[in-house]
């Protein structure tokens, strides 16, 4: 049972959590009792993400400074920042057409069958209107230790990359700092270590508050909605690992294998922040050196989320078909050009997807009501986006440092993991001297 890998107890966790949410749900008709056992299960949940998120600062920090450090000098580091970034924006780019050209073919708003909420209800979400000093404002921390506070990875990614190039350029005097900066690294992902070890159970309270409060029911009452929006993150994975393959060959399935643990993580807890420390091993396994994914992993969290992409124009003309309002094809590339803004400049926003969602509809004219229409199986196609961007990101760190050089032969890579699964082994048989 002990060599059972992560990923199966995952997959186990999360049909154990499926059938007690389940049995929550029939036991307790009362959607407010349900809801009160929901909240002390989701407990475990909560405390994972929290301790994830209690990570993800000093683990971005301690890895960008020295992977920056250790590229030498500030071109390097702007010429990775330039392939990150243009690989991002045309993922970006696709997922966003491909949302709408699947809502558009599919149709997923008509004939829904479903009573639609009163045009003048509202969703209670923050919906102000985008602009270029707010997202300047956003980009730039006014204080390390507040992005530090509040988690915000772009603020985190800017003052780390100040720091590591000025680290780069004092040479020998910054050596010593470099070393011990490296040490912290080890420190947090020693941490993370331990953290992921609860990592089933939170998927199981996960899988088990959702289905308690919600029940597998409203999965019917919007089947055709949710099949055709998982069909299309079926699309937008072919189309990601193909052009995977492009650059990488058949070691892309490689890297989607090392991967899986990563990907059902997120799904099952609808965060692809839980997944960040596995995408950054499973990258090392594969053979992507760490001055290369500690650098682009983090600008992906906010530049690359190519599932919440195509679920904002994939929502909003679900929405509009739902109350009948025709868009021309003008007025959608305006609406997809608007979102390729807005969707950057609100990244490490909680359940930015809606919050994107809401301020387009607001722009269009489309009734804002519409968004309760989704609420309720928001979650469930959460997990889909939360998967989606963790596998975008892991391939995007791969292909730029394929581009880079960056990236180690085959052999060398298995080598390279075979020493972390012996380190890892060494750990566990004795974790006093870890």
């Amino acid at each position: 049972m002990k060599k059972l890998p992560m990923a199966a107890w995952i997959l186990i966790a999360m049909v154990i959590g499926i059938l007690i949410g389940w049995m929550i749900f029939a036991s307790f008709p009362d959607k407010k009792t349900a809801s009160e056992i929901a909240g002390y299960i989701s407990i475990m949940s909560d405390v994972f993400l929290r301790l994830i998120k209690m990570l993800i600062g000093p683990l971005v920090f301690s890895t960008l400074v020295v992977g920056i450090a250790h590229m030498g000098d500030a071109a390097s580091v702007g010429r990775v920042f330039a392939k990150a970034m243009g690989w991002f924006v045309t993922a970006s780019l696709v997922s966003l057409v491909l949302g709408l050209i699947l809502a558009n073919l599919l149709q997923p708003g008509h004939n829904l069958g479903l009573p639609l909420p009163d045009i003048g209800a509202s969703a209670n979400l923050a919906t102000a209107k985008f602009t270029l000093k707010d997202f300047v404002s956003h980009l730039i921390p006014k204080s390390f230790a507040e992005a530090m506070a509040n988690n915000e990875i772009l603020q985190i990614v800017v003052f780390s990359m100040f720091f590591g190039v000025a680290l780069a350029a004092l040479g020998d005097k910054g050596k010593t700092l470099v070393a011990a900066i490296d040490e912290l690294s080890h420190v947090m992902l020693k941490i993370t270590g331990y953290v992921m070890k609860l990592a089933p159970l939170a998927v199981l309270a996960a899988m088990a508050a959702t289905v308690a409060v919600n029940g597998l029911g409203i999965l019917l009452k919007f089947a055709v909605f949710m099949g055709d929006f998982y069909l299309g993150l079926f699309v937008l994975w072919a189309v990601l690992v193909g052009a995977g393959f492009l650059f990488l060959g058949p070691r892309i399935f490689k890297l989607l294998v090392l991967i899986k643990e990563a990907f059902m993580l997120s799904f099952a807890t609808a965060s692809s922040e839980a997944a960040y420390p596995k995408i950054l091993d499973a990258l090392d396994r594969f053979g992507v050196k760490r001055k290369i994914s500690s650098f682009v992993m983090p600008m992906g969290y906010s530049f690359n989320l190519d599932g919440s992409m195509m679920y904002c124009t994939f929502a909003v003309l679900f929405i509009a078909q739902a109350y009948n309002i025709h868009l021309s094809i003008g007025t959608q590339i305006t609406m997809l050009l608007i979102l390729m803004l807005t969707s950057k400049g609100m990244a490490g926003v909680p359940r930015a997807s809606l919050v994107v969602i809401a301020a387009t509809l607001n722009q269009f004219n489309i009734p804002e009501a519409g968004l309760l229409l989704i609420l309720g199986v928001d979650t469930f196609l959460d997990m889909g986006r939360s998967a989606t961007n963790a596998v975008g990101n892991s391939i995007a760190s791969a292909v730029v440092a394929k581009w880079e050089g960056e990236l180690l032969p085959e052999a060398e890579a298995a080598n390279n993991a075979r020493r972390l699964d012996g380190e890892a082994a060494t750990t566990m048989a004795h974790p006093a001297h870890a």
